[in-house]
């Protein structure tokens, strides 16, 4: 017998187990369904039009921010535009200086070549230069006047 109220007793105690777990799904069952009502209930009793006020506030709130930012984004566009066309001005400034220390060294450049062309036609025509450091054509003249003696 002892075998049979034991096995008698496993198979309530199978039957306890399926009982509660039934129990604890009604209950859950039970738990949202008010849940979902008490949502209901309170979605029904809101005030629609505190609602819409209140969403209305809010629509004006972005907008007004919004058109905040936007007015910051155009004032920093017209100082980098005003910085840009300062740059552009700056650029401008050096590279006319630039082209103008071209043009002196060019200048400069051709000057000393012209110098060295009359040194050398002077050399050639025998003139002793009167300004100048003349150390160059004192050489000359001292060579050519040891050949004529």
């Amino acid at each position: 017998m002892s075998s049979d109220s034991r096995s008698e007793r496993e198979r309530l105690k199978e039957e306890y187990k399926a009982h509660y777990r039934k129990m604890r799904d009604i209950k859950e069952r039970a738990s949202r369904a008010k849940k979902t009502q008490n949502i209901t209930e309170a979605l029904r009793n809101m005030d629609k039009s505190q609602m819409l006020d209140t969403f209305d506030d809010f629509l004006y709130s972005v907008k007004h921010k919004l058109a905040s930012v936007e007015a910051r984004v155009d004032v920093a566009m017209e100082g980098l535009e005003d910085n840009s066309s300062v740059k552009e001005r700056e650029l401008d400034e050096e590279m006319r200086k630039s082209k103008a220390k071209d043009t002196l060294k060019q200048v400069k450049l051709e000057m000393g070549l012209l110098y060295k062309e009359i040194e050398e036609q002077a050399e050639t025509i025998k003139v002793n230069k009167t300004i100048g450091s003349g150390e160059a054509s004192e050489g000359v003249s001292d060579s050519k006047s040891g050949e004529e003696q």
